[in-house]
């Protein structure tokens, strides 16, 4: 996990559990030669909430604090960091401890009801997708350029991580409106890392209103919801979307920009907020 040095806002008391993010196995390959190599670790995290147990996420473990108060914020079940009191990580047995200031209201009914998704690493959310999809507004006016679409490109390209290590993980990753890295998060399921930079940008008190998200897996419905909860205008992917995707992008006013590799991208929805420019074109769509 990188992550920028700006001291975090007064919040949660947050235990800083620490874990292997790989593990070395042996193998043998076609010609039966022996080598060891390492392979992303997955450890099941049970997620307690004031004494009760509400879902377990298999996860890396690379930000296990952060992981869990994103999932708490991107499946709508608290409004604010202000009203969790303490998360404690202990490793030894798989657990995350949350305690909330007031409790959660409802939460029998709230978590009753869950839907399967397309998500590796979590598999399900609770209650509707698009329950108050709405209600979210992103902002008109933001703008993003497009030679930085290629800085964020390369960034990720040149950025040190498990996937050039180990593979088998998803890397997620929050940007300024130029390009400037502020959060890199992996772990075995994209929707953890994202969850994992929702809950930093809590704890730091970021906004999304001028940040880029960028993700190594698909952008399918939840992402795109999770995206606009964080108040993020721009999604970035070097994966494509699906339908759903694209409408909930479309509904809620996001940028989704899909294969993104080198010089190439497809800009899907939000065409408007994307500044093109001249001696990046291509010769043939130029004015003349």
């Amino acid at each position: 996990m990188n992550m920028t040095d700006s001291p975090s806002r007064q919040g949660p008391q947050l235990s800083a559990a620490s874990a292997h993010l790989t593990h070395d196995v042996v193998v043998v390959d076609e010609r039966g030669r022996r080598s060891t190599i390492a392979i992303p670790a997955e450890r099941p995290l049970t997620v307690y909430v004031d004494k009760r147990e509400l879902v377990t996420l298999m996860t890396l473990g690379g930000a296990p604090e952060a992981l869990v108060l994103g999932y708490l914020r991107n499946q709508r079940l608290v409004k604010s960091v202000a009203d969790i009191a303490s998360v404690q990580v202990d490793w030894a047995v798989d657990a995350a401890a949350v305690v909330t200031h007031h409790g959660i209201a409802d939460v029998e009914e709230r978590t009753s009801k869950k839907v399967v998704t397309t998500g590796c690493g979590q598999g399900s959310v609770f209650g509707g997708l698009m329950d108050d999809i709405e209600q979210i507004s992103l902002p008109a006016d933001a703008r993003l350029a497009q030679s930085t679409v290629y800085r964020i490109v390369e960034t990720i390209r040149t950025q040190q991580s498990i996937y050039k290590q180990a593979g088998s993980v998803h890397g997620c990753a929050l940007f300024s409106s130029a390009g400037e890295l502020l959060y890199f998060v992996e772990d075995v399921g994209r929707h953890n890392a994202v969850d994992s930079i929702a809950g930093r940008m809590w704890l730091d008190g970021v906004d999304g209103a001028d940040k880029v998200f960028y993700t190594t897996g698909r952008l399918t419905s939840e992402m795109v919801i999770k995206g606009a909860q964080m108040g993020i205008p721009f999604l970035l992917s070097r994966s494509g979307t699906t339908q759903m995707g694209h409408m909930v992008a479309e509904k809620v006013g996001m940028s989704l920009l899909a294969r993104c590799t080198g010089k190439h991208f497809l800009l899907l929805t939000g065409h408007e907020r994307l500044d093109f420019e001249a001696d990046l074109l291509d010769p043939a769509t130029k004015p003349a």
